[in-house]
């Protein structure tokens, strides 16, 4: 009697401490939350400083000596990529401290066309453990249920992200139609990476700064 008594009071003291450790295992391995997305931008600091980033480097290698001191209209109407702004900024920022003088297209000497490549991020993600799932909401029995994330499980996880942004153009007289300069197209490219380990992280590298907190 007395053996079984004590054998069930091992049984209670074992069961609270394998749950213990089951919970720390699970805190461990989460390392955090997941939470889903509802105000965001669209574009994340991080994809806008890799876009921003690449479209400075692509435009950097842009030759603009011959337009120097010259009345030039910017024109963008052949500019294909949906990411024109980066590149865009990049370039009138470059003109205007070259000397150029960036006026409407009536009273330009010059007309610029710019042209692109493609202008936007390659994304790959690994993940070695159990991803986030997401637990749609919705109403029954008078009640409303709220959507949620269950934690992802990362022992190992990475996101690779490249920014690609590739720029040229050419320019001609706007009387004439004459070409007076050519340039490009050249192609600025940015990486970041982020690794977890056992949910730690992000242990970060690449050529653009990390987002601190």
């Amino acid at each position: 009697m007395i053996d079984t008594l004590q054998s069930r009071c091992v049984s209670l003291t074992v069961q609270p401490t394998l749950i213990v450790v089951f919970a720390l295992l699970t805190c461990i391995l989460c390392g955090c939350t997941a939470t889903i997305r509802t105000t965001d931008p669209a574009r994340t600091a991080t994809e806008q400083f890799l876009l921003s980033q690449a479209a400075a480097e692509a435009v950097d290698q842009l030759s603009i000596d011959a337009l120097r001191g010259r009345r030039v209209y910017l024109d963008a109407d052949y500019f294909a990529a949906s990411e024109q702004a980066f590149v865009l900024g990049e370039l009138r920022a470059k003109l205007l401290l070259g000397g150029v003088q960036l006026t409407s297209r009536d009273e330009a000497q010059v007309v610029v066309e710019v042209r692109s490549g493609g202008v936007g991020i390659d994304r790959s993600d690994f993940l070695l453990g159990v991803p986030s799932l997401i637990v749609t909401g919705g109403e029954g029995d008078g009640v409303t249920r709220t959507p949620f994330a269950t934690p992802e499980l990362a022992i190992v996880k990475n996101v690779n992200q490249a920014g690609v942004a590739s720029v040229g153009y050419v320019a001609y007289w706007a009387d004439t139609g004459e070409v007076v300069s050519t340039s490009g197209p050249h192609i600025g490219r940015t990486l970041r990476e982020d690794w977890w380990f056992f949910g730690f992280g992000p242990r970060t590298i690449g050529n653009i700064a990390p987002i601190e907190d």
